[in-house]
């Protein structure tokens, strides 16, 4: 009697105690998004065989660990243009990534601290850009780009990541909350021109939002597929994603030599490394609250 007496109130305990189902709920989440990137680690470490016929299943190290010789066939075949692909991600993820925050710091700062004619118009055309789908206009984009004679370069894929119509909302909304205009005011007061006032005053307090825009942008950048994918034909050109893609294709369609997965699943883990870098390095800028008291009503 005691001992059903001691599971109810166990019960009654965890029902009472609402951090628990958080908990739970939490380290379920972790597993979910955590064990596809396990999976990752593991398969990268494999053979091509290794993958298939593993000795200890799919979701364990297999009995040879190969994941150094992966890496030095990464860098030789195809004469090593896994590495120029991975090059070519880089000039995009960031030049691409620092284009479109500086657009959209310009432009929601704009839109948050200026009054000029046609203001809403504006910001109102920039909501309805957040609900078109990015891959709705790749054809547009490609048929643009060929009327220009841009396709198959570098700026088919760098012009059309500058414009970021999130990243000028998130600014806005930022500026407009967390940016006081009587900072703004006491600037232009002492003497300050517009572009001082810009990077002294407001470019600081700014710095959470820009941080998170230019994660968004260089990550969006780095994952861009459907638009290279459209509008590159040169194997030179292609970033990452395109490139594994093609070797996909390859490995599906093509003879027992041609069976590259063990480099799919390496070369994909590598990809991964650059991006989770950005964010462990990042986050110490993605802090919060750094107006809090500055203006005392």
């Amino acid at each position: 009697m005691s001992v059903q007496r001691q599971r109810v109130d166990r019960v009654n305990q965890v029902k009472g105690n609402p951090r628990v189902f958080t908990y739970v709920v939490l380290i379920l989440c972790c597993v979910y998004f955590l064990l596809p990137v396990w999976w990752l680690v593991v398969a990268s470490t494999k053979t091509n065989g290794g993958l298939f016929n593993g000795a200890h299943g799919s979701m364990w190290f297999d009995s040879t660990f190969a994941l150094w010789d992966n890496l030095r066939q990464l860098g030789t075949y195809q004469d090593g243009i896994y590495w120029r692909w991975i090059l070519n991600s880089f000039m995009y993820a960031l030049v691409g990534g620092l284009g479109s925050t500086v657009v959209s710091v310009m432009a929601g700062y704009g839109f948050a601290k200026y009054r000029f004619r046609g203001k809403r118009l504006y910001f109102n055309i920039v909501l309805g850009a957040l609900m078109i789908p990015a891959t709705a206009l790749v054809i547009p984009t490609f048929l643009l780009m060929s009327r220009v004679n841009m396709t198959d370069t570098y700026w088919a894929v760098l012009l059309p990541l500058l414009l970021n119509p999130f990243g000028v909302y998130l600014m806005r909304v930022y500026c407009s909350e967390s940016l006081p205009d009587e900072m703004i005011e006491a600037a232009r007061v002492d003497g300050a021109g517009e572009f001082r006032t810009f990077l002294t005053v407001s470019l600081p307090i700014m710095t959470p939002a820009i941080t998170t825009v230019l994660l968004l942008s260089v990550v969006g950048a780095w994952n861009n597929f459907f638009l290279p994918s459209v509008v590159l034909t040169n194997p030179n050109l292609f970033p990452i994603t395109v490139g594994l893609s093609q070797w996909q294709v390859r490995s599906s369609a093509g003879s027992a030599s041609e069976q590259i997965w063990n480099l799919l699943t390496s070369g994909a883990f590598v990809s991964v490394i650059p991006m989770l870098l950005a964010f462990i390095f990042l986050q110490r800028y993605w802090v919060g609250g750094l107006t809090a008291g500055s203006v005392k009503a």
